[in-house]
């Protein structure tokens, strides 16, 4: 069999392409299934199908934007003068993702097609807007979300992306993010808090009796979410370099360290280990990592670990009891304090305990940071974040303020009372036949069914009303009500 030659390449390095591509798979699989169970798990029962189905919709959304205008805006040509963005375009021909992989306007290039490239920053991409729909979760119309994702990518997502990544100005500045500390948490969690102010929050007593409707499956897609961490931080040297061990093991033991602090504080003020808190704590170390995962040492990464089992955990447990802002905003799942906080965290502790070694291994010219005597790398650390903070507060603001007028943001109350049924015609779990219709019978109304009939999904029907089991979520419905089906549809 003849070889071709165009597959490989003298610049290609099998090991790195190989390291890359399961650096970007595992990345995907913190999104799908990872944060799809997670957030299914932690919500109540009627909303574990939405609140999966927007992580599924998100990651297929944002990659075809990707692939015909978005990576190029995060990572191709300076479009113009401005530093904050790339030049759009599309990456889909053999001739460009056959090509060895060059960021243009960094300089940098590595060892591996363009194609290994576009995907591995896809899912960085999609992962970021997917954190974000945590703080939407059991109450945004999903045609609002259809819509949001794409633009959030487009006029937010791409400008930080490029600003740190690309070789836009807080690159040249010097700003460090790891592997999106910034780019991705502090993004994620103040555009989840600022979009969850404008779509406005869930049923009074949904908020008031939210609890998890699947804890193991929560600490199921947990787990997915440590482990694909590996190569969250472990693929951002580009390269199945020394550096990526490094970002790998620090990764860990800050997550560790994190995990086991927010449960000592669980125990100290809630006299109990709490799992979820748990599950807070891990997530709040990984976040904190980010940004930092290469160049520090191990020492500094347990410090950082007891920093972000701490910090975010106060903010949460006891600031947000004293602030009236997190009583108006309804943040669902709390990311305002797992990664804006714990990036911040991060961020500004990355400017702290940078070593030189450490930034030379990750190919950076910076000195170290405020341990190696640089202290101006704290203050970038804090321009770099406050630019983070500050776009996706007015570009989150514009999208969703123009969106409003549109379409609504929230969902019907009505349609609140019932949860997944109502947004999908589908339920979450069908236990001993609860919630199972017949196509074969010709159902129209819910009602346990005795064999085997297919499993579907039909429109509420007129004459069809809420019988809420508040505590359950289990949407099921009763006929005896005058309310109509056009109520129980989102307005």
């Amino acid at each position: 069999m003849a070889t071709n030659p165009l597959g490989f390449p003298s610049w290609n390095i099998p090991g790195d392409n190989a390291w890359q591509l399961t650096a970007a798979s595992l990345v995907g699989l913190q999104s799908i299934p990872g944060l799809a169970v997670l957030y299914a798990g932690l919500v109540k029962k009627k909303w574990a199908i939405n609140s999966a189905f927007m992580v599924f919709y998100a990651f297929s959304c944002v990659l075809i934007v990707w692939v015909i205008w978005g990576y190029k805006m995060a990572f191709g040509v300076q479009w113009g003068s401005a530093p904050f963005v790339g030049t759009p375009g599309p990456v889909l021909t053999s001739d460009q993702l056959l090509a060895q992989a060059i960021l243009p306007t960094s300089g940098a290039m590595a060892n591996y097609p363009m194609a290994t490239m576009v995907y591995f920053q896809f899912v960085f991409a999609a992962i970021t807007v997917i954190i974000m729909a945590a703080a939407f979760l059991g109450r945004i119309n999903f045609t609002a979300w259809m819509i949001f994702v794409p633009f959030w990518i487009t006029f937010s997502y791409v400008v930080g992306a490029f600003s740190l990544w690309g070789g836009g100005f807080l690159a040249t500045m010097g700003v460090i993010d790891y592997s999106g500390g910034y780019v991705i948490h502090v993004s994620s969690g103040t555009a989840g808090f600022v979009g969850a102010w404008w779509i406005g929050p869930r049923l009074a007593k949904d908020r008031e009796d939210f609890q998890p409707n699947n804890v193991l499956m929560v600490l199921v897609g947990a787990g997915i979410l440590w482990i694909g961490w590996n190569g969250f931080n472990g693929g951002d040297p580009y390269s199945a370099s020394t550096d990526a061990g490094v970002a790998v093991l620090n990764t860990n033991i800050c997550t560790a360290m994190s995990l086991l602090t927010w449960t000592i504080w669980d125990i100290v003020y809630h006299k109990k280990p709490s799992v979820i808190g748990a599950v807070n704590g891990l997530i709040c170390g990984l976040v904190a990592i980010t940004p930092a995962a290469g160049v520090i040492d191990g020492w500094a990464a347990i410090v950082m670990g007891i920093l972000s089992g701490s910090i975010p955990w106060f903010s949460m447990n006891i600031t947000a009891k004293y602030f009236r802002i997190f009583t108006i905003v309804d943040d669902c799942l709390g990311i305002v304090h797992t990664h804006a906080v714990a990036g911040f965290v991060g961020g500004m502790f990355t400017g702290v305990f940078a070593t030189p070694d450490g930034c030379a291994a990750y190919g950076l010219t910076n000195p170290g940071g405020a341990i190696a005597g640089n202290w101006k790398q704290v203050w970038l650390q804090l321009v770099g974040a406050l630019f983070i903070i500050a776009l996706n507060i007015v570009m989150t603001s514009i999208i969703f303020g123009l969106l409003g007028l549109v379409v609504p943001l929230r969902m019907s109350d009505a349609a609140l009372e019932i949860g997944d049924d109502a947004v999908h015609g589908e339920e979450a779990y069908a236990i001993f036949h609860d919630g199972q219709r017949s196509l074969l019978y010709g159902d129209t109304e819910r009602h346990h069914v005795s064999g085997g009939g297919e499993l579907g999904h039909m429109n509420v029907t007129e004459g069809i009303a809420v019988n809420q089991d508040d505590r359950m979520g289990t949407g099921s419905v009763r006929k005896d009500s005058p309310v109509s089906g056009e109520e129980l549809k989102q307005e």
